[in-house]
């Protein structure tokens, strides 16, 4: 069974977040970061947006299945700071700092679940909206939207929250630096300026640039990250990992925005993170369990044939998903591959395809689901990669 996302859904959107300008400029009042209300997560904030359930439901092939019950670290050693993608449907080209479901939603999907292992650190930014995306992509720009002053608001933001954290949180911490889409495309333009050949480098843990094309050199592990090479293992620490998601049976055409970069003797980067070394590996996904994603809401599939869908908020599939890193046509990216089996009682397929007026938008890949689709195996390489840092800190 496929569940398709509509054109609203597509809220996880990249490409536009990167290079799209576009925003009132009156909008470039700095943020008071000091204040928790201009966070999503922060530890001791009230309602934090990041203390949610994520029980999971753990189906297996054979139809059985059992609960897996997730409690974070208050204590963890490490912190995690978060850029989140394209979700904001506010009117006008750059969002409010105002937190609504959207956002709230997008952290339970992409970031909570980092909190078995470390704090967890993620600022509202005043980012290019899904309404100025929606526009772009229909061919109706919105006015403003190519003011090359606005692409610097979200930056400026997320510039500042950062700079607020290590000032006044870090305290000599290791950092995780995690974004997705548009956030991943702010943390391309940060860590080179804000972080590589500065001292807060010695302590970047790691940096998932996720669901977004980070320039390598063809064949090498750095490009745009001069000294932050690609992660090969997961005791390596200093490094990124980085990948755009695509079915084996359904690669991107020759107009995917994903998985290839413009400039010459570069190639985008792609790091299995269920095989960090290479090949093939099994990846943890957690599903969203027909949950909002973003602006829409997505029935579940039949998980499990002839049984009661389960009522907890997240899914987990065993078995059912490979992936591997490979290079087709140009494009680099990770392939996933449904180890389908009519036989067994468990669904045959996921969710996450985009869909146009009843089309899969084969460009966008799974775009929509780049973090929930590897979530179990960044978990635990986030895990890993702390105890290696802690261990080289001592």
């Amino acid at each position: 069974m496929m569940i398709r996302m509509t054109l609203a859904a597509v809220a996880l959107a990249a490409g536009f977040g990167v290079g799209a300008a576009g925003a009132q400029t009156t909008a470039t009042q700095k943020n008071d970061y000091s204040d928790k209300a201009n966070w999503l997560c922060i530890p001791g904030k009230a309602n934090d947006a990041c203390a949610i359930d994520l029980t999971t439901t753990v189906v297996k092939a054979d139809g059985s299945t059992s609960v897996e019950r997730f409690k974070a670290d208050p204590k963890a050693p490490i912190d995690c700071f978060y850029v989140y993608p394209t979700v904001s449907t506010d009117p006008g080209v750059v969002s409010d700092m105002t937190a609504n479901a959207e956002e709230l939603n997008v952290v339970k999907q992409q970031l909570a679940r980092f909190g078995s292992k470390c704090r967890i650190f993620a600022p509202l930014y005043r980012q290019v909206t899904l309404t100025a995306l929606r526009a772009g992509i229909a061919g109706t720009p919105l006015p403003g939207s190519m003011d090359p002053a606005v692409r610097q608001v979200g930056l400026n933001d997320v510039v500042d929250a950062w700079n607020w954290y290590l000032a006044n949180e870090n305290k000599g911490r290791g950092v995780v630096l995690i974004g997705h889409s548009q956030g991943s495309g702010v943390l391309q333009r940060m860590i080179p300026a804000e972080i590589e050949g500065k001292p807060v480098q010695k302590q970047l843990v790691s940096a998932l640039i996720l669901g977004s094309n980070l320039p390598v050199e063809a064949g090498k592990d750095t490009g745009a990250f001069k000294t932050i090479p690609l992660c090969r293992s997961a005791n390596q620490t200093g490094c990124a990992i980085s990948y755009v998601t695509f079915r084996d049976n359904v690669p991107p055409p020759a107009i995917s925005r994903f998985g290839k970069v413009p400039t010459a003797g570069m190639e985008a980067a792609c790091t299995n993170p269920a095989a960090l070394a290479g090949g093939k590996g099994e990846l943890k996904a957690y599903h969203s369990n027909g949950m909002a994603i973003a602006s829409s809401s997505v029935a579940p599939p039949t998980w499990v044939k002839g049984k009661p869908q389960p009522s907890t908020p997240f899914v987990a599939t065993p078995g059912l998903l490979t992936g591997q890193c490979v290079s087709k046509d140009g494009f680099n990216y990770l392939e996933v591959h449904v180890n389908a089996d009519p036989a067994d009682p468990r669904t045959d397929d996921i969710s996450g395809d985009v869909v146009n007026a009843g089309q899969v938008m084969k460009d966008w890949g799974l775009h929509l689901i780049d973090v929930n689709v590897a979530m179990g195996n960044l978990v635990d390489v986030v895990g890993e990669q702390s105890k290696a840092y802690l261990a080289k800190a001592r």
